[in-house]
């Protein structure tokens, strides 16, 4: 029996059992978590410097890369640390802080992707009342609503888990601190309280996951009814990045946490892990930079006005 109030810190899964394989998975991560700072850091910027993109969908669209830039910094920088330097240790209010900020980014992405599709459908099925379902002042509410209960969520599943006894030591089989391996941990008389906070958190995300499927089957059924294709495809054009991070979103996670017991390995729950956690935030900006012309056209015009800016002080610094 191991009292939680006597662990000092927990140790986490490596990601490779040698020292070459570990400095392999560090520039793996460094790759992708600096693909996914400049992604998300080049559409934040496009953004909030183009006056055009001043749009809900845009907006949305910040937020949603400030989410992906939260998962990114709160789980990729501890895991190349310890495969830099050959540890696995984590201390007990790092691991708290690993759990409250990764489930705070991850309830704000999904509860934002739900908002982002009530903005596609108003823009597609309601054209004409845009302007006032999704004005400035709905939209900072909706945006603010994600971002409270986000935090809510969070706050509510780490005092819980973190307020139980663990019985089982301090070993964690996973490369971050997640809430399923810290109930492994726990004494099982007292697991049901988190269970039914799980369970009531399941429920709600099955309620936005709902409310998402019945606004794109109002969507695809407006979109069938436009007579013309070049209407159709721009209709479609709008929705399908959003569809796309949506699916990978969802995909990754249900697959991570829904698998059979019979699938489960180390291996393999740490490359799903990965897949939810790692590279969902590093595609996203891709996904959406890739179909959205509007966005293309600021992220160009904001990279050719910073390379003749840096043109003209280069020009300036050698006359001096």
């Amino acid at each position: 029996m191991t009292n939680s109030s006597c662990i000092r810190h927990f140790l986490l899964l490596p990601l490779a059992d040698t020292w070459q394989l570990q400095l392999l998975h560090f520039c793996l991560l460094l790759g992708i978590s600096l693909a996914a700072l400049l992604g998300n850091g080049l559409i934040i910027s496009a953004v909030a410097c183009g006056h055009h993109l001043h749009t809900p969908m845009f907006f949305f669209l910040l937020n949603l890369a400030l989410s992906d830039l939260g998962c990114i910094c709160t789980t990729v920088p501890k895991a190349m640390h310890n495969s830099l330097w050959d540890t696995s240790t984590i201390s007990y209010s790092g691991c708290a802080a690993q759990v409250f900020f990764f489930i705070f980014f991850i309830s704000a992405e999904f509860s934002l992707l739900t908002v982002m599709s009530y903005d596609r459908y108003v823009s597609i099925c309601k054209p004409l009342h845009y302007r006032i379902l999704l004005g400035s002042r709905a939209c900072a509410h909706m945006a603010a609503a994600a971002w409270a209960s986000a935090f809510l969520n969070a706050l509510l599943h780490t005092a819980n888990t973190f307020s139980l006894p663990l019985c089982h030591g301090n070993v964690l089989g996973q490369f971050f601190c997640e809430i399923p391996q810290i109930l492994k941990l726990s004494c099982s008389h007292y697991k049901l309280r988190e269970l039914g906070l799980i369970v009531v958190s399941a429920s709600l995300v099955f309620g936005c996951f709902m409310f998402t499927v019945f606004s794109y089957v109002q969507i695809f059924r407006a979109v069938l009814r436009i007579p013309s294709d070049q209407g159709r495809h721009k209709a479609f054009s709008t929705c399908l990045p959003h569809l796309a991070v949506l699916f990978l979103f969802i995909s990754t996670g249900m697959f991570a946490n829904v698998k059979p017991p019979s699938l489960s390995s180390q291996s393999l729950d740490l490359t799903v892990s990965v897949l939810y956690s790692v590279v969902p935030p590093a595609l996203n900006p891709f996904i959406y930079s890739l179909r959205n012309q509007e966005l293309k056209d600021a992220l160009r015009k904001m990279m050719t006005g910073w390379f003749q800016k840096h043109e003209t002080v280069s020009f300036l610094l050698q006359s001096l």
